[in-house]
């Protein structure tokens, strides 16, 4: 491929995404017309044009094997909407496999990649035709079957306002090839000055004195040698006009590279940093300043303040994309799955349009689809279960998702037989994890996290492999998420997912403990208390205090991070985790609230449990940020000795 049109890769990976978005979304809508003589036109009509655009996009960067299996549906769909096929269950099934070989072939192209063998996919799309009552009389009748004798001509037109003012348009020279010739193929083209043209395959046989006419109009034909490669048909422009003028007139809306947005965060990132190391040096020549001058100097700082926020949340809003990214898909997969295993499975889903930031989206992408699966394999009986359970034969995984303030939370929840705690707690016994004695939620949700846990014997191409929850677990901890489970035998299982919005920069509060200053993210943890020192009592195997009417199990974070406990008289709490798992972990003192600009701490060799990464304060110190989840997980599994390390880093 030449370097030109390697430049269109990065919009053709993007506007194949949103196609397929689509593809999987009406591929499922168009299941429910199976044995109709007259499919959903809607869905139907929806889905050729799709395949269209897609061609089309695939044509111009030279992608052949999507151009070829995009053809190939579209040919099908064009068929069904035309009452030439019946609609089959195997049709929806081949179709299916169709786009799933989309997908593999556009992520092949991405990766740079040998694309995969598709001929079996177009071997099953090309019988769904030939099966069709029409096809004999189609085939019989094909026009394109004269162009293998006649001549074939090469047609290139390229718009100009002279030729647009003389009414000489694209439609126009479609319309005068198409009454002198046939049509094989017609693709766009970028010419080197940037314009756009169009050329046109044609087989005819018309004479030098209509070529010169037509040149006259801007169509400049040659002819073509007699043993050129045959060449897909295409049909005409109308699809990829339509998308083309709806882009022109879309002005509002402009492609990004998430990279250049995630270099504009960084620099407003520095900028947060700059303003707190400015407040400072302020603060430090008041007393020699009027009060006046004082009173205007304070003034711009807050406003510099407010519009740096400002600036911030509207560079995050640029970054958020709807969660729906990551949900549309399922539907898709759990068919897939559902199929597999025999089981009747819908999908429920809310709160799509929730936005989030796109990496967390990409993040998420496959934890949500390990839960999903979890929830089909795992929790959703079979037909025969439910109903001698007097539940509805086919089963529901629900989907949803919501924001509160910087949080926003995905629940994915089913309504099957609910986690079988006897099964986990023999399983983690045979594989000498430790178990509690009255184990909740919380603690079956840190058993079948671990690494290499699975209740299966034999895994399957679903689940059984024992890595999936651990990895589920540690891909929300690194975006400083929390991942919760709740129960129920016979009525389900929920998973909740807690995310911040953004990752780059946060609020948090600063802390000190012992000699050292460390930054707690808001979103980590659920409300912060005042302990009297004297109020926290020893226990057998630790230390507890008082809250809310009830005890809960405290730690030091001095002790923790391996820190010199100061003397005092009382402590500022975190309480972080819910229900049987909520503890409280102790800080000496909490200095304020502060804008943080977070530094992942990408070096294996240093990177310990418990410390989520870096910041600076403004006095050009690093200051370590508190994984405050992770830290109470070990404190109540009594691992202390990772988060020691910290000491280490500062």
């Amino acid at each position: 491929m030449s370097e030109f049109l390697e430049g269109f890769l990065d919009d053709y990976f993007a506007e194949s995404e949103e196609h397929l978005v689509t593809v999987r979304r009406s591929l499922l809508a168009l299941e429910g017309s199976v044995g109709r003589a007259r499919p959903d036109p809607g869905v139907t009509e929806e889905l050729f044009r799709t395949f269209h655009s897609l061609k089309g996009i695939a044509g111009m960067v030279e992608h052949r094997e999507t151009e070829q299996l995009a053809h190939e549906m579209e040919t099908y769909l064009r068929a069904i909407r035309e009452g030439e096929s019946l609609l089959s269950t195997h049709g929806i099934e081949v179709l299916i496999e169709g786009a799933r070989a989309l997908e593999h072939t556009i992520a092949a192209r991405r990766k740079g990649e040998p694309p995969p063998d598709i001929s079996r996919t177009v071997a099953g799309l090309r019988a769904l035709i030939s099966e069709s009552p029409a096809a004999a009389v189609t085939a019989a009748a094909a026009p394109h079957d004269d162009s293998r004798t006649a001549p074939r001509w090469e047609c290139i037109f390229t718009p100009s306002p002279v030729l647009m003012a003389r009414g000489v348009n694209v439609d126009h020279v479609r319309v005068r090839l198409r009454q002198a010739c046939e049509i094989i193929k017609t693709t766009p083209l970028v010419t080197e000055g940037g314009a756009v043209a169009f050329r046109f395959l044609v087989a005819g046989d018309f004479d030098q004195a209509t070529v010169d006419a037509w040149a006259n109009d801007g169509v400049i034909c040659v002819p073509q040698p007699a043993d050129a490669p045959a060449e897909i048909v295409e049909e005409p422009l109308e699809e990829i006009e339509d998308r083309q003028a709806a882009t022109l007139s879309s002005g509002h809306y402009v492609r990004v590279d998430l990279t250049r947005l995630d270099d504009l965060m960084r620099m407003i990132g520095d900028l947060v940093i700059l303003r707190v190391r400015l407040v400072d040096a302020i603060q430090r020549v008041e007393p020699h300043l009027p009060a006046a001058d004082w009173r205007n100097i304070q003034d711009h700082t807050t406003g510099i303040e407010r519009q740096l926020r400002g600036l911030r949340e509207g560079v995050m809003r640029v970054r958020l994309v709807p969660v729906g990214e990551i949900f549309r898909r399922m539907p898709f997969v759990v068919r897939d799955i559902a199929r597999d295993t025999g089981r009747r499975v819908k999908v429920a889903l809310a709160g799509q349009d929730t936005e989030i930031d796109k990496f967390l989206v990409e993040r998420m992408m496959d934890p949500v689809l390990h839960l999903v699966r979890n929830a089909v394999s795992h929790g959703i009986e079979g037909v025969d279960e439910r109903i001698a359970a007097g539940k509805p034969p086919e089963g529901t995984i629900s989907l949803s998702a919501s924001a509160a303030g910087e949080i926003v939370t995905l629940d994915i929840a089913d309504d099957g037989h609910g986690v079988d705690t006897e099964r986990v707690l023999a399983r983690a016994t045979r594989l000498g994890l430790p178990v509690p004695p009255t184990p909740d939620d919380a603690a079956l949700l840190d058993l079948i996290s671990s690494p290499g846990f699975s209740t299966r014997d034999e895994s399957d191409r679903t689940s059984g492999r024992g890595f999936g929850m651990a990895v589920v677990r540690k891909t929300v901890q690194e975006l400083g998420g929390v991942i919760r489970m709740s129960s129920t035998p016979g009525q389900g299982t929920r998973f909740s997912i807690d995310l911040p919005l953004t990752l780059a920069i946060t609020d948090a509060l600063i802390a000190r403990v012992g000699s050292q200053t460390f930054a707690v993210p808001q979103t980590t943890v659920r409300e912060v208390i005042e302990i009297e020192a004297s109020a926290v009592r020893a226990v057998e195997h630790g230390e507890m205090a008082p809250y809310r009417g009830a005890a809960i199990p405290v730690f030091r974070l001095s002790s923790i991070l391996g820190l010199p406990q100061p003397a005092g008289g009382r402590f500022h709490a975190f309480i972080v985790g819910t229900g049987a798992a909520t503890v409280g972990l102790l800080a000496d003192r909490i200095l304020g609230q502060r804008e943080i600009v977070v530094r992942a701490i990408a070096d294996p060799l240093i990177r310990v449990e418990g410390v989520s990464g870096a910041t600076d304060l403004g006095d050009g110190r690093a200051v370590l940020i508190l994984d405050t989840s992770a830290i109470g997980r070990m404190a109540r599994a009594g691992g202390t000795s990772s988060a020691a390390r910290a000491q280490e880093i500062a």
